[in-house]
């Protein structure tokens, strides 16, 4: 097989693994709070406790991945164009 192929097949992989893993689970977790939907903050005796809410994801610890929000935003326009 030669290098060119081997690239293609390559990205050909990750390519549908990607659209594969937006089409099952189109959300993620939050890049800034991590998933937990809110900062970590510590006491002073040094035991975590609950900062505030994160802005990002409005305290769900949940965002749309980028592939769903590109697939929603390309059928969004489609629909406009075809009424």
């Amino acid at each position: 097989m030669t290098p060119a192929l081997l690239a293609i097949a390559c990205l050909l992989t990750v390519t549908l693994g990607y659209v594969g893993k937006c089409m099952a689970s189109p959300f993620g977790d939050c890049r800034k709070c991590h998933g937990l939907g809110h900062a970590l903050k510590s006491d002073r005796k040094g035991q975590p406790k609950r900062g505030k809410d994160c802005r990002r994801c409005h305290a769900t610890g949940k965002r749309i991945r980028i592939g769903r929000w590109l697939y929603n935003r390309a059928s969004r326009t489609y629909r406009a164009g075809t009424r």
